[in-house]
């Protein structure tokens, strides 16, 4: 026996990790295998993990998977005046606006929101002087270079065309984003820990969109029925007849939910009142 203390032939962490990084995926399926090995071995923490997830697969998206459809596009008409546009703006809440002239295939630029605090100064006020070059990109571009392209030209929100060249949808900066880090937080947010039902005031409660009718029943003394959906949005989707808008508002019962937060594909956030039914007056 040599006497050679055997915990230094032990391979070091950096030594572990120069293994394991030098032996090269072959595939994508691969790669993703060796960043949870990573994350098993705790060389990852589980934020890093599904960031890096989330890089990989931004590669292999098309921009038609992420981008707000035609349908759900808040505009401006530039035959609108400002009076009649400004409070459009204000309840969207929107940091930029496409511009139509006439109908949502025939976009002639993009209206800053900031760019309104002149009308409020008393300056000289002209919309069409005051709008951006609109920036068109396919439904088929991939978002990892549309990543690219709006860090490279500083625009944050692009149109999508159809093959016909038809305005089929938009993408904004944050949508690409939201696929690497999740959905980006807001003043609607939740955090993870909170409970799904946050009760404001005697008539008004915050509530996640994937809580269970039951659940919601439960808290606020409901009677909502669970046959034909599970959850709250479900609820209000069946309500609305297709996916709502931020913003908007339905009357179920004697109660009203408006929508606080939702994406292209799903709601999150919903403030749920309790609205008065005045009884009617005797004869």
């Amino acid at each position: 026996m040599d006497g050679t203390d055997s915990s230094s032939n032990k391979p070091t962490l950096l030594e572990r990790l120069s293994t394991m990084l030098l032996r090269e995926p072959e595939d994508r399926e691969q790669l993703i295998a060796l960043l949870y090995s990573a994350y098993e071995r705790n060389l990852l923490d589980a934020d890093a993990l599904s960031m890096m997830e989330g890089v990989i697969q931004v590669s292999e998206q098309q921009v038609r998977e992420i981008m707000i459809p035609r349908a759900q596009m808040d505009v401006i008409d530039i035959s609108q005046p400002p009076e009649q546009f400004i409070p459009y703006v204000i309840e969207t809440a929107h940091s930029r606006f496409p511009v139509v002239d006439g109908d949502k295939d025939n976009i002639i630029g993009i209206l800053l929101a900031k760019d309104l605090l002149r009308y409020y100064a008393g300056e000289e006020f002209n919309v069409r002087d005051m709008l951006r070059p609109a920036v068109f990109v396919p439904e088929s571009k991939r978002l990892n270079v549309l990543l690219r392209d709006f860090r490279g030209n500083r625009n944050h929100i692009a149109l999508v065309v159809d093959e016909y060249g038809g305005v089929s949808g938009m993408v904004t900066i944050e949508d690409v984003l939201e696929q690497i880090v999740g959905d980006i937080a807001d003043e609607y947010d939740f955090d993870e820990d909170e409970d799904n039902i946050i009760r404001q005031d005697d008539a008004h409660w915050r509530v996640k969109a994937d809580t269970e009718i039951a659940d919601l029943n439960g808290a606020l003394g409901t009677e909502f029925s669970d046959e034909d959906c599970d959850t709250v949005g479900g609820l209000v989707l069946k309500a609305a007849g297709q996916l709502p808008k931020r913003g908007e508002s339905f009357q179920i019962g004697e109660w009203r939910f408006t929508v606080q937060r939702a994406d292209s594909r799903r709601l999150h956030a919903l403030l749920v009142e309790r609205t008065l039914v005045e009884a009617a007056e005797p004869d």
